[in-house]
Parts: C-alpha cells; structure tokens; sequence
C-alpha cells in the first residue's frame, strides 16, 4: 500500500518527504511486530540488544560505554537499562578492578539461555519482513538505506 494512501493524503508529497514517512511508518511496523515477540518474555527490543551485545562479548564484561556504543537506539539509558535486566538475573555487574569509576556488565547463563530460545523468534520475525524480497533487492535495500543516512 503507497504511503499516500497509508496517511490519506490528498497532496502530492515531495519524493524526500515521501520517503521519510515510507522509513519511519515501516520502523513503527517492525517495531510492534518485535514488541509483540518480546512481550510474552518480558522484554523491551532495548534490553535484548543490550542481551545481543553482552552475548557478542564472548565472556568478556563490557562497561557502560561499549554498550551505548552498540546500541542501536542510541538514546537509550543504558544504566536503566542493565538495572532492569540485572533484576531479572539475566546479567551481572561489579565494579572495575582498574577503574573504581567503571561498571562490568557481563551475561548470565540464564541470559544466554533465554537469547538461545529467542534466536528462532527473531530470525522468524527478520524472515517474515525479508520473504517478499529477492536477495538483490535485499542487498539493494540495505545499501540504499546505509548510503541514505551518511548524509548526518
């Protein structure tokens, strides 16, 4: 369905704007659609990446800093963040042995337990998004949008 249609609009719409609407109103889409995935393991899309990223770590601890760095949300607060997830027992944190200042967050077993039963899901979720694209468009798709967002 055209974006036009999508909003009800009735003027024409500039192919910038068109395509900011097109980007944001598919970001909401994906975005619920995870929401619905993480809901039943009570998870917010924030705190399974900050899962990701600690999984990614592969048993090293990772501080505050390296996390917000790979966040895809950029706006997140991390320290709420890691609070929540320490509550669940799905990470730990302690203090830096060489900078008093600095927090360690590391996975859990449990951590790594829960992201291997939501490995599925999420690649059935990626998947459902993807199956009405060829693997050119695909490719095509992703290097329109990362030459598309360099302009910041």
């Amino acid at each position: 369905m055209k974006i036009e249609d999508i909003i009800k609009s009735t003027a024409a719409i500039s192919p910038a704007k068109k395509i900011m609407l097109n980007i944001l109103y598919t970001q909401n889409i994906i975005s619920e659609n995870f929401h619905e995935v993480m809901k039943q393991y009570d998870l917010s899309s924030e705190q399974f990446n900050v899962l990701r990223i600690l999984r990614g770590q592969k048993g090293k601890p990772a501080n505050m800093g390296i996390i917000q760095e790979r966040m895809i949300a950029k706006t997140s607060n991390t320290t709420r963040l890691v609070d929540k997830l320490l509550l669940k027992g799905l990470v730990t944190r302690e203090v830096c042995e060489n900078n008093r200042r600095k927090m360690e967050v590391l996975i859990t077993e449990k951590g790594l337990e829960l992201l291997k039963e939501l490995d599925p899901l999420v690649d059935n979720h990626e998947e459902k998004f993807a199956s009405n694209l060829t693997a050119e468009e695909l490719e095509l798709l992703n290097n329109l949008l990362e030459k598309y967002r360099t302009n910041n």
